[in-house]
């Protein structure tokens, strides 16, 4: 995966800040995702990529989901930060804390849909042709 997480998050040990700052949806979402609860997928919390920190993101299958407040609205610095994942090939959710807050069940399951379809578009290697991968010297 490419990527190396810049050292100044890493200095000023902004993961540990805002794990330890959760908003309210935050938490509330922490709690479907963490330990494997949403079809045993494993996801991480306030993950550094580059030069962002990710709310929460599937590395197996590059799925981010970010939870915004009312600061996020049209914001250009979001489209940047989402445009930069995407070439990175991460799918990039994003839900408004009230939203988290008020239908809860309908974004974990708008984030399962999400990882089923991913999971559709990124299926195995197909097995070797005839053939192939048989090599005897």
């Amino acid at each position: 995966m490419r990527g190396q997480t810049n050292e100044a998050i890493l200095d000023a040990k902004l993961q540990r800040n805002l794990r330890n700052r959760m908003t309210d949806a935050e938490r509330r979402l922490w709690s479907i995702l963490r330990g494997r609860q949403l079809d045993g997928h494993k996801f991480r919390r306030q993950h550094p990529y580059y030069h962002y920190i990710l709310d929460f993101v599937y590395l197996e299958q590059r799925l981010v989901v970010e939870v915004d407040g009312g600061q996020h609205a049209d914001s250009s610095a979001d489209e940047i930060r989402d445009d930069f994942l995407r070439e990175g090939g991460f799918l990039v959710l994003r839900f408004w804390n009230n939203e988290v807050l008020a239908n809860t069940q309908t974004v974990a399951d708008a984030i399962y849909r999400a990882l089923v379809g991913r999971k559709q578009h990124h299926p195995l290697p197909s097995p070797p042709l005839e053939g192939e991968g048989d090599e005897t010297h």
